[in-house]
């Protein structure tokens, strides 16, 4: 079967703008990874892609249709990723600097993966994004067009994994170069609260905006 995809070309460089440019999702990464590793940071850009398929789902099942037609889904969904973005926010504004004791201690903190993917998947912002950019590409009334969704959902989702697993490794590989020349080994833990500052903005805004 024939995809019913157009400009196929056009669509990957589209992409691969919208995916540089900076956002929740990638300073989420950058935070994680400048305050917990690159492990952390790895992490969490895997669980934004997970988000990514979850709305690329959502898109080509026509979930994401209703949930754009419908007053009540759209604030129901708003609402539930505001309070987890303004939470995810707080958490990071609570973060201390890693002590020798808390070291010894079991490590308490969210699991970086699955935070990054309810960042993502509770943001309706993300769903009606998909709605309106993957059609763009695909023949309107041909067959075969919530396949088209998955493949174009997918390259997206590639590309912006790319990006953020490339953000993972260059934050904590500054933030651990800077802490071995003595520079600041608190530099992680500042970013992470800068970071948690402006999900609480994001959540604010997110709880205000409208469709």
């Amino acid at each position: 079967m024939t995809l019913p995809v157009h400009d196929l070309a056009l669509f990957v460089g589209a992409a691969l703008l919208l995916n540089l440019t900076p956002g929740p999702d990638m300073l989420y990464v950058a935070g994680t990874a400048a305050a917990r590793g690159r492990l952390a940071g790895v992490l969490a850009a895997l669980g934004v892609g997970a988000g990514c398929v979850f709305h690329t789902l959502l898109a080509a099942l026509g979930v994401s249709a209703l949930i754009a037609a419908s007053d009540l889904a759209f604030t129901a969904l708003k609402w539930a990723g505001a309070a987890y973005l303004v939470w995810s926010g707080l958490v990071m504004l609570r973060a201390r600097p890693a002590s020798a004791t808390a070291a010894a201690e079991p490590k308490r903190s969210s699991n970086p993966f699955w935070q990054g993917a309810l960042i993502n998947a509770l943001n309706p912002k993300v769903a009606l994004f998909f709605l309106a950019f993957l059609p763009q590409f695909i023949d309107a009334g041909a067959p075969g067009q919530a396949v088209a969704l998955l493949v174009l959902g997918t390259l997206f989702n590639l590309g912006g994994t790319a990006v953020n697993l490339g953000i993972a490794f260059a934050a904590s590989g500054v933030a651990a170069g800077l802490a071995r020349g003595g520079g600041s080994g608190r530099l992680g833990p500042w970013l992470q609260r800068a970071a948690g500052a402006m999900f609480v903005g994001l959540g604010v805004k997110l709880a205000m905006s409208s469709r």
